[in-house]
Formats: C-alpha cells, structure tokens, sequence
C-alpha cells in the first residue's frame, strides 16, 4: 500500500507568503491527514504477517528458507600463473621476523624496498614488489640447470619486505641488517645440533641494501664472503669522491662495497666486479678499488676474451668451488639499457641477457650463501615489463643452482 502527501500536508516547505486563512485551512487538512496515518498503522497491528506485495514480513532470521545446495569444489585445480598472492613465484609467505614460527626453510626472498640512498633517478623502492609480481610466470624446471628447485629437497619461503623507517638512512640500514641476521642466525632445528643458516635471497631496493646484508653475513658465518658483483659501476666510491659532508650521507648506492671492504666484509683479492662500463670520477678510481681488493671483468672484455674468456677470468679470480663462499650481487644496470630500461643509473653498451644468463650458469656448483638483485625501479620500465621479468628470470636462475649444488 502507497501513502500519497499533498502539498497541502507541509505548509512550511513553502517559501511563498500565506494568508492567514489559507494556512489555517492548510493546517486543518494537514491533521486531518496525520490522523488517518496513524489509524492505518494502528490497524496494521492487529494483522500478523500480513502480506505486502504478497512477500510476508519476516519477524527475525529464523523465517527465512536457507536450505542451499552449496557446490562441492574441486580439489588440486589449475591455478592460472598470473592469479594469486604476489610472492615470489608463488612460494608460500611466512612470516619470517615474528617469534615463535616454525622456521623450517633452507631459502628464505626477503624485500628490502629503500631508495634513499640514490644518487640520480629514485623509484627502487618498488622493485621487490615488481620483481614478484613478474615471477608469477616461472614455471619450475630449469633445463639448463638439470632441476626444478620448486620439487626438490629445499623448502623456499617468501618472507616478505623488511619493516624500516625510510626518514634515516643509517637507522634503516641497522634496521634491514637486525632483520638479515634473525632470518640467517635461526636456531637448529629438531634434528640439528648446530643451526645451518638458510640462503638468501634479497630483492631491492636500491644498492644501498648490499652494506647491512654483508654486515649479516660476515656476522653469520664467522669470515668474509667472496663477492661478483655485476654492475655498470665500480660502487667503491668513498664518501669524499661525492664531496658528501654530512655523517648520514656517507651511505649510498655508490659505495656499498667501499664500507664493506673497509669493515672487512668481502674477501679480499678474491672478489670481483664484472660489466663495468661508466664514466670514472678520475684516473685513480681504478687504482683504488684494486687497493681495496676487487678484481674488474669489464663489459668490453667480451670483445677481446669472448663469453667463455670472460667466466674463465671470474673463475681464476673467486678461486676453486670447495673454499668459496660465494655471494652474487646483481644490479640490474648491468644490462643493456635496452632490454633493462627501469634503472636508476642507465649505462649503454652492457651484457645481453642472454650473457648475463650464460655467466651465471657458468657458477653452477659454487657454494652460494645468498644473492641480490637491485636497482629495479618500475616506473621506469616498458609496458611489457621487460626489467622486472628479468630481475625475476635471474633470481630463478640462481636459486636453480644453490638448489642443484645441495642434491
């Protein structure tokens, strides 16, 4: 049933002058009507459940009918690869920094999303989100490799980004490398005596993040780490080579492996740079890094030695697999341009993927206590998403090996 109002019943919704008569009328009619409401309502009383519209009014949840037939699902279905939870290539997530989990994993992902120690084009701070998002397209056995490390002896986790404050450089830092060192200094497990740290796999962020995950690592394992480091640039640089004055700026991305060398935290003389190619401050940047203990495969080296010359080279310099504990630092500058575009630092003339996958193959049996990828800034990528792939591509490539190495 309808209730039609007059005008006539709301005499004050009306901004034009009345009479005086006028209203009076109007306020006889309007209770007239009010009246005749309230002796329909009233009457409504007396008459349980009637029908309105012929749908019964339901006095509370248990008159409704719910006798559904619920479908029984499916088990083990197809799940599309770009559907899903963005973890790296789907592993499951853990919760890696809170206490009392079962930590039981043999390779743990970790993001580290800091980009405040760039020195040209910011945006690094999405790279671990654009790196997972782009594995979800990973489909498990390596061919190269001989393995598919998602159906082997090792339990891989993502442990998801690192909580920090990215208003302080050097309280971040401390931040990123308290939470390196609980995910590598786990205890045993059950059936250990003695804890057997899990391998690392670090997703940047800008290079920055490579000094507190060292700091973890030297800690860890009681000595220095042989580092390769692939990159366009030496980032041995000393804070005074920027002519940087102030205390929290002497970190950047510049000069991670400087702090490192300096702290004692890669091995010296055996660890390496490999596709060096930019511009150098001076003449003597070249000497310095030598003096710091790094050892310089260049990008034009393939010229002259050929792929096979150059891993040959990297081989002589790390030393032999059974006394190596290996560390793979890859920022993603050390590709062309061409095919790895969103970059905060862009060098032309670099390795092609396909090299750059060739090279890493070539370390296939070394004892790879953990890697990185950094310096994937998204926003600076193709619409095919090109470097995040990439980034991705490679990662797989090394967890394939670490995975191999433990069969």
């Amino acid at each position: 049933m309808m209730i039609f109002f007059p005008f006539f019943c709301f005499p004050h919704l009306f901004c034009f002058p009345l009479c005086p008569f006028f209203t009076m009328k109007l306020q006889v009619l309007s209770s007239v009507a009010f009246a005749a409401l309230a002796s329909l309502v009233s009457a409504h009383g007396d008459h349980e459940h009637e029908h309105v519209f012929s749908m019964p009014i339901a006095e509370g949840p248990t008159d409704l009918l719910m006798n559904f037939e619920r479908p029984v699902l499916e088990k083990d279905v197809y799940m599309p690869s770009f559907a899903g939870i963005s973890t790296f290539a789907h592993l499951p997530y853990l919760q890696c920094f809170e206490e009392g989990i079962v930590e039981d994993y043999d390779i743990a992902v970790i993001g580290a999303p800091y980009d405040i120690g760039v020195t040209f084009r910011t945006g690094a701070r999405f790279g671990p989100s654009a790196i997972r998002e782009s594995s979800k397209r990973i489909k498990g056995y390596n061919n190269e490799i001989k393995i598919n490390p998602f159906k082997s002896w090792a339990k891989m986790v993502d442990c998801g980004d690192i909580p920090f404050e990215p208003f302080d450089a050097e309280h971040a830092m401390k931040q990123i490398e308290d939470h390196t060192k609980y995910v590598l200094q786990r205890p045993p497990k059950p059936d250990q005596e003695v804890a057997v740290p899990p391998r690392l796999v670090t997703l940047g962020g800008d290079h920055t993040v490579l000094l507190p995950v060292l700091r973890a690592m030297r800690e860890t394992y009681g000595r220095p780490v042989t580092v390769i480091h692939f990159d366009s640039h030496l980032d041995t640089w000393a804070p005074e080579i920027y002519n940087v004055k102030a205390k929290g700026s002497r970190f950047n991305h510049g000069n991670p492996l400087y702090h490192a060398a300096i702290e004692g935290l890669t091995t010296n003389g055996t660890s390496c740079h490999v596709g060096i190619r930019s511009s150098l401050y001076d003449e003597e940047d070249i000497a310095r890094d030598e003096a710091l203990g790094f050892n310089i495969v260049k990008a034009n080296d393939i010229f002259s030695m050929g792929i096979d010359g150059m891993v040959d080279r990297i081989k002589s310099v790390i030393g032999p697999k059974e006394d190596t504990l290996l560390y793979l630092s890859i920022d993603i500058d050390v590709i062309d341009p061409s095919m790895a575009p969103a970059t905060g630092t862009p060098e032309s003339g670099g390795l092609l993927t396909r090299e750059m996958k060739y090279i890493l193959r070539s370390l296939n049996g070394y004892n790879i206590v953990g890697m990185d990828v950094v310096e994937v800034a998204p926003a600076y990528d193709t619409q095919a998403q090109l470097t995040s792939f990439l980034a991705a591509d490679l990662v797989y490539e090394i967890m394939s090996m670490i995975v191999k190495r433990g069969e």
